[in-house]
């Protein structure tokens, strides 16, 4: 996640100031054309053009508002996980006072399912950026390294899973595929343990499974959004229709700047450049928004909402530690 205020030219041109070599490239390449040779018949009224790019405005509009509503899901999933986090530790603390061991055993399961739910998120699918083989995706690696998830490697490294998850034996001994759905069912059990241990009523079994089902809910949303992808026909389309529209711009672009003489064609370039930036910019904002578990740096910042979750049960358990809120780096939050 970005925290800044606003994005400086650096870290604007750092993400899309390459888009302006190839736009540079194709518009002077048409304007030396037009001016240089006789094909006047390459200009073509600006009107038609100018319907293209509204339409094509319209439907990329379309786009990243869908893709906003998957980021802004994902960070709303997160945010109800905390409650029911810290409505967990209070419950398990407060009905099970006596059985300290196990207290802390069903707390400390729970930090362990976080993390590892966040683990199971940040694994790439086909169709996102970081998994691609071509260039850009080499660049998408790039930046999860340098700008996204890769800045925290040191603190994921020291990530205590194994105490937290005490001796919970992989997923897959027990025919689970999934790991975080297999936590959630030990907790469960545990319940089902301790009800006819005699040691937690049936009222209370059924507040603490409540929560529990509400995390199964929270992960199954989560996993939804991870793997289900926006219909690829919206999301190829936007992209095949901006492609279309910046190739016609210089056709019109051109001829209106013709119209005030002919040196004024050549300020047909750089006003084609930005008209095309603009609409380059408009259609990665969608594209890079529509996946938010990917590493990147606008990603849902799930690491900090992690710690965050953790130290606050460690604090509802009564236990001391030296944990700190994940702070940003480089003016990214992840």
């Amino acid at each position: 996640m970005l925290i800044k205020k606003t994005l400086s030219l650096k870290a604007i041109m750092r993400t899309t100031g390459h888009h302006f070599i190839w736009l540079g490239l194709w518009m002077t390449l048409f304007t030396s054309l037009y001016y240089f040779t006789d094909w006047k018949w390459l200009q073509v009224p600006w009107l038609p053009i100018s319907l293209v790019g509204t339409a094509v405005a319209f439907y990329v509009g379309f786009k990243n508002n869908q893709a906003y509503d998957r980021l802004w899901e994902g960070r709303k999933v997160w945010g109800a996980i905390v409650n029911s986090s810290r409505m967990w530790a209070s419950m398990v603390s407060g009905f099970i006072p006596e059985q300290e061991a196990e207290k802390r055993a069903m707390i400390y399961r729970y930090i362990g399912w976080i993390y590892t739910l966040r683990d199971q998120l940040l694994q790439p699918t086909s169709w996102e950026h970081v998994s691609l083989r071509y260039s850009f995706g080499r660049f998408s690696q790039g930046r999860r390294k340098n700008f996204g998830a890769g800045l925290y490697e040191e603190e994921c490294a020291a990530l205590a899973l194994p105490k937290y998850l005490n001796g919970l034996e992989p997923a897959s001994g027990n025919g689970f595929s999934n790991q975080a759905t297999y936590i959630l069912d030990q907790q469960t059990k545990v319940l089902a343990g301790l009800n006819r241990q005699g040691e937690l009523d049936v009222f209370k079994q059924m507040k603490l499974q409540s929560v529990i089902n509400d995390c199964f809910d929270h992960q199954g949303r989560l996993e939804r959004i991870k793997k289900f992808p926006l219909p690829r026909q919206y999301g190829s389309f936007s992209f095949v229709f901006v492609c279309i529209f910046i190739f016609l711009l210089p056709f019109g672009v051109v001829g209106e700047f013709h119209k005030l003489g002919d040196a004024w064609i050549w300020l047909s370039i750089p006003f084609g450049m930005l008209i095309g930036w603009v609409y380059v910019v408009m259609e990665l904002i969608g594209d890079y928004s529509e996946n938010p578990f990917e590493g990147l740096e606008n990603d849902v910042p799930m690491l900090a909402i992690c710690r965050t979750i953790e130290i606050d049960l460690l604090n509802i358990l009564g236990e001391t530690h030296d944990l700190k809120p994940i702070a940003a780096k480089r003016g990214v939050l992840m």
